[in-house]
C-alpha cells in the first residue's frame, strides 16, 4: 500500500506514535510519508525526521499549520491535498484534530479517492463540555465523520467520548493501543537516583504540575515529609510554576529541567508521578512501567486500560490531599512499590507492543479500502 500520515506537531506522544508507525509499515514493505507542521518541534524534530526519511518511500513534506482554527487552514488544506495529488497514496491517514481534517479534506483529491483513515489521539476531547471550544470541534468531528472510511482509536476512553459527543460513527472503528519497543523493556541501570520523585512531560495545567506542587507542600506542612522532586520538560505554564514553587518556599526541593530522552530521566528518581487532569494513553506512562519504575498516576483517559487489574491504585486526579497520600505510601514502602512496578511491567509487556499494533492497524487498513470501494462503486 501507498500510505500518507498527516498530522500537525512533530512532538510528544503523537508525533512518537506515528514515527514508530511509519517505520514499521516500511519495514513490512509498504510505501510511506509524512505531512507535517514546518514550525514546530525545532532542532530536535528536524534530527528525528531526518532519520526517518531514509525509510520512507514516500518522503517527509513540511507544511506551515497552526494549532488553532484559522484562516491560515485553507492554504494548508490545499498544500495537504495537492501534496496527496502528486503521490496517490492509497491511505490517507490523519492524526490529532489537525491532521485528521486535513486527510479527510485531501482524499477526493486522490483519483479513485483514497480510504481516509482518522485516529482522534485525544485532544479535541480535552476540552470542557459545553465550553465553545468543545461545541466547534464535536461539531467539525460530526462533519467530517461521513468522510471517513475508518476510525482507529489509540484508547478506549478517546472512543467512548467520541460515542458520547459524536455519536457512534457509523463506519468501521476499532481500538489499537500504542505499543512499545522490546529494548524499552530492558532495567534501568542500577544507581541511586538523586531525587525522590519525577515529572516528565509538558510543563501545563492540565499534566496536573500544580497538584504535585500543592502535594508537597502538604506533605511538608502536614507530615514533616520534604521529598526532592524533578519536572523535567518545558511548557506554557512552566513561569507560573516556577513562581508558585517560590512562594511556598519549594526551591530547595524541586528542581526543573529542560526536555531529555526518558529511560535517562526515570534514572533520575525513585518513583514517577503523572498526575494529570487529562490524557489520552500516554506513553510517558507506558515507558516507565516497561522500565520497572515505581509510579503514581491519576485515573484519567486510558492510564486505567495501561493499568489493567492495577488500576486501583490509581489516584482521584485534580486531588493533591489524595496525591501527597499516595507519594507519602509510595516512598515509605519501597519494596512493596517496586514489587507493584514489576507486576505492571509484565502487564505491559503482554499487551503493549509496536508489533501489534501495526499488524492491528494494517489489518484495518485493509478493511478501510474495502469499504471505500464499495462506496465509489456504488
Amino acid at each position: 500500500m501507498r500510505i500518507l500520515h498527516v498530522f500537525r506537531a512533530p512532538v510528544g506522544g503523537l508525533f512518537r506514535h506515528v514515527a514508530d508507525l511509519a517505520r514499521g509499515q516500511s519495514e513490512r514493505g509498504h510505501e510511506v510519508g509524512l505531512i507535517c507542521d514546518a514550525r514546530t518541534g525545532g532542532a530536535r524534530a528536524e534530527a528525528m525526521l531526518e532519520a526517518l526519511r531514509s525509510s520512507l518511500a514516500l518522503g517527509v513534506k513540511r507544511v506551515p499549520m497552526s494549532r488553532l482554527p484559522g484562516f491560515g487552514d485553507v492554504a494548508s488544506s490545499l498544500a495537504v491535498a495537492q501534496h496527496a495529488r502528486r503521490l496517490q497514496p492509497d491511505i490517507l491517514h490523519g492524526h490529532g484534530a489537525k491532521g485528521g481534517v486535513f486527510a479527510r479534506l485531501a482524499r477526493t483529491a486522490v483519483r479513485p479517492p483514497a480510504a481516509a483513515v482518522y485516529t482522534p489521539h485525544g485532544g479535541s476531547f480535552h476540552y470542557p463540555p459545553g465550553s465553545a471550544a468543545h461545541i466547534v470541534y464535536m461539531t467539525a468531528e460530526r462533519l467530517l465523520a461521513r468522510r471517513t472510511a475508518l476510525f482507529i482509536f489509540e484508547s478506549g476512553f478517546v472512543r467512548d467520548q467520541f460515542h458520547a459527543f459524536v455519536g457512534p460513527p457509523g463506519q468501521p472503528e476499532r481500538v489499537v493501543h500504542n505499543g512499545l519497543a522490546e529494548s524499552e523493556f530492558e532495567p534501568l541501570p542500577q544507581r541511586e537516583p538523586p531525587f525522590d520523585l519525577l515529572f516528565i512531560g509538558e510543563l501545563r495545567k492540565l499534566k496536573g504540575v500544580d497538584v504535585l506542587i500543592d502535594a508537597l507542600a502538604l506533605l511538608r506542612d502536614r507530615d514533616g515529609l520534604t521529598p526532592r522532586l524533578v519536572l523535567i520538560g518545558a511548557g506554557p505554564d512552566e513561569t507560573a510554576f516556577r513562581t508558585d514553587i517560590t512562594r511556598r518556599d519549594l526551591a530547595g526541593q524541586v528542581t526543573i529541567r529542560p526536555p531529555c530522552p526518558i529511560r535517562e530521566a526515570l534514572a533520575e528518581a525513585r518513583v514517577m508521578v503523572v498526575p494529570s487532569r487529562a490524557e489520552s494513553l500516554p506513553y510517558v506512562v507506558l515507558e516507565a512501567a516497561a522500565a520497572g519504575r515505581p509510579l503514581i498516576a491519576t485515573r484519567v483517559g486510558g492510564i486505567p486500560e495501561i493499568f489493567g487489574p492495577k488500576a486501583y491504585q490509581l489516584v482521584r486526579p485534580d486531588d493533591s490531599a489524595a496525591l501527597a497520600e499516595a507519594i507519602a505510601d509510595r516512598l515509605r514502602h519501597l519494596d512493596r512499590a517496586q514489587a507493584d512496578a514489576a507486576e505492571l511491567r509484565a502487564q505491559v509487556h503482554a499487551n503493549f507492543s509496536i508489533s501489534a499494533m501495526v499488524e492491528n492497524i494494517l489489518a484495518s487498513y485493509t478493511a478501510a479500502r474495502s469499504v471505500t470501494f464499495a462506496v465509489e462503486q456504488h
